[in-house]
C-alpha cells in the first residue's frame, strides 16, 4: 500500500470513528434561523434540535463536502487528544469518567477502537507486514541430477555407522554413532525430497465433514490464499474480540451488582484500543531501528501492567486483588485469542 492509500485509511478510520460520535455541540453565529427543524420539524430552541439532534444550521455548497471531511476528521482528532494521555496514564479513570457520563469529552470506546483498527492495518499494509509461505519451486535438473549421484554413497554410509554402531564397545561411541546415524538419515531424506519432488503440501487429514476437507484441500493447494483471507477476517472481524472478552472479565466481578456488562464492554474496549495503539507504536519503533532487546521486553510488560491500572482506577479494586484478576485476565486474554485465531482460521479454509 503507498503513503497515499495509507493515508486513506487513517482518513476513513477517523470518518467512521467520528461518525458515531456525538457532537459536543460548536455554534454557528453565521446561521441562518429555522423556526423548525428541517429534519423532523420540531420547534427549535438552540442551535440544535431537541428531538433528533440536526444542527439548526445546514450547508448546501460545494465547499459543504470538504467542510464535512475536515470536521469528521479534526473534531474527532480533538476529542483524540483529550483521550489519549488518559487512557496511556489513566486508563482506569478514563474508564470510569466515561462510565458515569463524560461522554462529550472523550472518544467513546468503540469509535477509538475503530479508529486504532483502521490504523493499525493502515500501518501493516504500508511498511509490507503480511504472512505469506514460501513457494513450493521444484527442484532444477542439475540439482536432481546431483541428488541422485549423491545417494548410493550415502546410503552406503548409513549401512557402515549402523555396521560400526554394532561393533561398538562402550557407550560412548555407541552414543557418538547413534548422532552421526541420526544426521545420515537426514541427509538421506533431504536427498529424496530432491529426487522424489511433488508439487503442493501433503495433507491427509481427514475430518468427515466435506465442506471441511475441501477447504483444507483448497488451502494445500493455495496456502497463500488461505493465508490472505485470514489477515483479512482479522481486519473486518476484530470487533469481535469485544463480545469474546466481556464474559471473561465479568466473572471476575460476579459477585459484584453494581457493575454491568455495559461497563465492562466500556472497560474491555478501552483496552483493546490501547492494545492497538500499542503494537503501532512498537512496530513503528521497529520500522526506524530500534533494537528488538528494547521492544520485545516492553511489549511483554506493559500490557499486564495497563489492564492491572486500568482495573484499579475502574473498579477501585485493592492493590493485592487487582494483581490477581491482572494475572486471571493475561490468562483469560490468552483463552481470548485462541478462540479468536479458530474462528478466523475457520473463516479462512470454509470461506
Amino acid at each position: 500500500m503507498t503513503g497515499i492509500e495509507a493515508t486513506g485509511e487513517f482518513v476513513t478510520g477517523a470518518l467512521m470513528a467520528g461518525a458515531i460520535e456525538r457532537t459536543s455541540g460548536e455554534r454557528h453565529e453565521h446561521s441562518e434561523a429555522h423556526a423548525l427543524c428541517l429534519n423532523c420539524g420540531t420547534a427549535l430552541v438552540g442551535d440544535y434540535c431537541h428531538r433528533c439532534g440536526q444542527p439548526e444550521h445546514i450547508h448546501r455548497s460545494l465547499s459543504a463536502i470538504w467542510h464535512d471531511l475536515a470536521h469528521g476528521v479534526f473534531h474527532f482528532e480533538g476529542q483524540v487528544w483529550n483521550t489519549l494521555p488518559m487512557l496511556v496514564w489513566r486508563p482506569g479513570d478514563l474508564t470510569r469518567r466515561f462510565i458515569h457520563g463524560e461522554r462529550a469529552r472523550f472518544v467513546s470506546p468503540m469509535a477509538l477502537f475503530l479508529f486504532s483498527v483502521f490504523l493499525m492495518f493502515a500501518l501493516f499494509s504500508a511498511i509490507g507486514a503480511h504472512f505469506e509461505v514460501p513457494e513450493n519451486k521444484p527442484p532444477t535438473e542439475a540439482a536432481q541430477a546431483i541428488a541422485r549421484a549423491q545417494m548410493p554413497r550415502a546410503k552406503a554410509e548409513l549401512a557402515r555407522l549402523i555396521a560400526a554402531r554394532a561393533a561398538a564397545t562402550t557407550p560412548e561411541a555407541k552414543e557418538a554413532l547413534t548422532q552421526k546415524i541420526e544426521k545420515a538419515r537426514e541427509d538421506i531424506n533431504g536427498l529424496n525430497e530432491i529426487t522424489v519432488w511433488k508439487p503442493g503440501r501433503d495433507t491427509n487429514l481427514k475430518t468427515g465433514w466435506p465442506r471441511l476437507d475441501a477447504g483444507l484441500r483448497h488451502a494445500n493447494e493455495n496456502p497463500n490464499l488461505t493465508l490472505y483471507k485470514i489477515q483479512s477476517s482479522a481486519y473486518k472481524y476484530s470487533w469481535a474480540l469485544i463480545p469474546l472478552s466481556v464474559p471473561f472479565l465479568w466473572l471476575l466481578y460476579a459477585w459484584r451488582p453494581q457493575y454491568k456488562l455495559y461497563d465492562h464492554a466500556v472497560f474491555v474496549t478501552y483496552s483493546l484500543s490501547f492494545m492497538s495503539l500499542m503494537v503501532i507504536v512498537l512496530t513503528l519503533l521497529g520500522t526506524v531501528g530500534v533494537s528488538s532487546n528494547v521492544i520485545a521486553p516492553a511489549a511483554m510488560i506493559i500490557p499486564p501492567l495497563h489492564i492491572y491500572r486500568q482495573l484499579r482506577g475502574a473498579y477501585g479494586t485493592r492493590p493485592f486483588r487487582a494483581i490477581l484478576r491482572t494475572i486471571a485476565l493475561i490468562v483469560f486474554c490468552g483463552m481470548t485469542l485462541l478462540a479468536f485465531l479458530a474462528m478466523l482460521l475457520a473463516l479462512g479454509v470454509l470461506g
